[in-house]
């Protein structure tokens, strides 16, 4: 079992920036695919960003030129960048791992965008 923990959230202003962590432990992520994936009240959670274990990235439409997904795998901590935030970038941030039939993911971070 992997633990995922999330920090980096918050309220902040449309424009602003915010950078999210996803730290793991009992388990290293150096083969894993990494992502994060956001749900905003009375939606289904959806992927933002992942990247492989070669660091090859995809990204929704919606945040491609504003955030950026990375990974440092000497601190098993992956991180999302994201600049230019909008209103209807809130949600709840969650951190995913993903290697062959095993699925992990972290608690959850509130991000709120004001206008």
């Amino acid at each position: 079992q992997v633990h995922l923990v999330e920090s980096g959230g918050g309220l902040v202003r449309a424009g602003g920036s915010l950078t999210l962590s996803c730290a793991a432990s009992e388990g290293t992520i150096t083969e894993a695919t990494m992502g994060w994936y956001r749900q905003a009240p009375g939606k289904q959670r959806d992927l933002v960003a992942r990247i492989a274990r070669g660091s090859g990235t995809d990204y929704v439409d919606s945040v491609k030129g504003r955030f950026t997904i990375s990974r440092d795998n000497a601190k098993n901590t992956v991180y999302l960048q994201m600049n230019s935030l909008r209103p209807e970038d809130t949600a709840v941030y969650y951190c995913h791992y993903h290697l062959g039939i095993y699925d992990f993911w972290g608690q959850g971070t509130q991000v709120t965008v004001s206008s």
